[in-house]
């Protein structure tokens, strides 16, 4: 039987990303994932909070060429009812950055992943699947599907919104679907976007074109599930007059790149986040529809609090309550943005009159006010990053008088 410090089971984005991070924070970790060769055109907006810590990985650099910067977002209401919301633009240099974030291919950022998987010493990739495991008082053994046992003190699971982990484990989850389909799609276009990203806000729900490298975009265009299928039936040529057309020529004229996919939307949100010797982060422990961001962000967060929590270059023992703090730490931010999320997409799709009031008002109000719009803008990009902001602001004449 192998012995580790930390099992991560599962190998997407995000449980790929948390054993590098761990395996570099001093912890013999191992990723057990079966190999799966998948090409995934679809990228991810990485806020700034993220992207340093990825650097801190050693990866941005490797990913800029392949980024684009998110210097400007905007949101539209491109709907028809009768009361519409106002234009809404958020800047970062408005709150001191060049970029709330930068969007990556996640095949780029995935190829960077194993690269730097594959050469470091602390972790070792295992191509199997999670039969079952048994948590213990001092650690937790699992049988893998390929016949081997391995023991570890401490499992991540990253193993999606089925995780079996999770299962395992009894960790229970609420799940809730949308009436809405999200046709994800990269696309060129004849006009520079100038790092800005525009979100329409419709009736069936956002659509979202988000800068790439030189002239192209990426897109996600959530619409009634019929919609989607009928989007997707048509040949390259319609459905980029279609794009053109739904983003009002804003870009000139655009050509889609290959096949576009649909991806159904749904929400999920485990019971707890953590347990004994057992956390969730990603979609094993949180997943909704592709607004405003927040996904890997959110995910990247869970890694973050995992390092804070298991790291040790003495190699000290992980403790049985590891899981337990890791879900008293996670629970609001993670209830926060699901529900935050839940509530602006179900705005969308009302048509109950004070349900539109309240968000035409709400984007009306930042619009005429910076200093709750750079809050906002702050909280989006990390959370509590305005308190940290004004808390920074008060002590500076403080320290002035002192050091006069």
């Amino acid at each position: 039987m192998q012995d580790f410090e930390i099992a991560v089971i599962g190998e997407g984005l995000a449980g790929s990303i948390a054993a590098l991070a761990l395996a570099r924070a001093g912890r013999k970790v191992a990723l057990i994932a079966p190999v799966f060769e998948r090409l995934d055109h679809r990228t991810t907006a990485l806020m700034d909070q993220s992207i340093r810590f990825i650097d801190g990985l050693g990866i941005w650099e490797t990913l800029q060429d392949s980024a684009a910067a998110l210097s400007t977002m905007q949101i539209l209401d491109g709907t028809k009812r009768l009361l519409r919301a106002p234009p809404a633009q958020f800047r970062a240099a408005d709150v001191g950055l060049y970029a709330f974030g930068y969007n990556i291919p996640n095949q780029d950022l995935m190829t960077v992943l194993r690269s730097a998987i594959a050469s470091e010493p602390n972790l070792q990739r295992i191509d199997a699947s999670l039969d079952t495991l048994s948590i213990g008082n001092d650690s937790v053994a699992l049988s893998l599907n390929n016949g081997s046992n391995l023991s570890a003190e401490f499992v991540v699971a990253a193993d999606g919104r089925g995780s079996r982990v999770r299962e395992l484990a009894g960790i229970s989850t609420r799940r809730w679907a949308y009436p809405q389909t999200a046709v994800v799609l990269n696309f060129s276009h004849e006009q520079p976007h100038n790092n800005v990203s525009t979100e329409f806000h419709t009736e069936t729900g956002p659509f979202t074109q988000v800068p790439l490298p030189g002239k192209r975009s990426s897109l996600v265009w959530v619409v009634k599930p019929q919609e989607a299928e009928r989007l997707l039936a048509l040949p390259l040529a319609e459905l980029s007059l279609a794009v053109e057309t739904r983003m009002q020529s804003m870009l000139g004229q655009v050509s889609v790149e290959g096949a576009p996919e649909a991806w159904p939307l749904s929400s999920l949100m485990a019971e707890r986040f953590g347990k004994g010797r057992v956390a969730l982060i990603g979609e094993a422990a949180h997943a909704f529809p592709p607004i405003g961001a927040q996904g890997l962000n959110l995910s990247l967060r869970d890694v973050m609090e995992l390092v804070k929590l298991l790291s040790s270059p003495t190699k000290a023992a992980i403790t049985a309550d590891a899981g337990d703090r890791f879900n008293r730490q996670r629970r609001a931010d993670v209830m926060t943005r699901t529900f935050g999320v839940d509530l602006l997409n179900r705005s969308l799709l009302s048509d109950f009159l004070p349900m539109q009031v309240a968000r035409a008002a709400g984007l009306h109000l930042l619009t005429a006010s910076g200093p709750l719009r750079n809050i906002l803008m702050r909280e989006g990009i990390e959370p509590g990053r305005s308190f940290k902001d004004l808390a920074e602001s008060l002590r500076r004449p403080f320290n002035r008088q002192k050091a006069g």
